[in-house]
């Protein structure tokens, strides 16, 4: 059976111009369609996190389908951080700048107790601004960030340097 790593690299469609010239978007969804592969890149995320977390939080939109199954992996639940307007109740919520616009993040802090340790994960880690306000986000809900989990990192966008001090574990760098 190949890697995690092989099979990202393999079934990852690069699309340029997309969503906007001069950007190049890598299209995971091959990935996920192939069950192998996605059970390969699930392990690959929580592996090193196994024992040391209380939760997993996603992103949406494709985090929320790796929260879900790097959850269920660990036999832990999952934690949402939605766009605007999306949940109910109380919610904090954290605005941040990305490579082509701007975006804000919610979470309801009543969804764990305080003191939780949560692990974060996405599909991609670029210029890091999703992921610094949905990191600051958990923290201002009383959680704990035990790591950052992605399954491919975008090389020479700082998407690192937003997220200092962080446990972050990439499954497959690109330039």
């Amino acid at each position: 059976m190949p890697t995690a790593a092989a099979l990202v690299t393999e079934l990852t469609r690069s699309i340029p111009d997309f969503p906007e010239p001069g950007i190049v978007f890598r299209d995971l969804t091959p990935v996920f369609a192939d069950g192998p592969a996605l059970h390969a890149v699930t392990q690959a995320l929580v592996e090193q996190y196994r024992g040391r977390v209380d939760a997993v939080a996603g992103v949406e939109a494709r985090g929320f389908l790796l929260s879900a199954t790097a959850a269920y992996e660990l036999g832990i639940g999952t934690l949402l951080i939605r766009k605007p307007g999306k949940l109910p109740g109380t919610v904090l919520s954290r605005s941040y700048t990305l490579e082509y616009g701007s975006a804000t993040l919610e979470v309801q802090p009543a969804d764990l107790p305080a003191g939780s340790r949560v692990l974060l994960v996405d599909d991609v880690l670029a210029t890091g601004g999703t992921l610094a306000a949905a990191a600051s986000l958990i923290e201002e809900a009383g959680w704990t960030v035990a790591g950052i989990s992605v399954v491919m990192e975008l090389d020479g966008l700082g998407g690192r340097d937003k997220l200092p001090g962080r446990d972050i574990h990439t499954i497959v760098s690109v330039g």
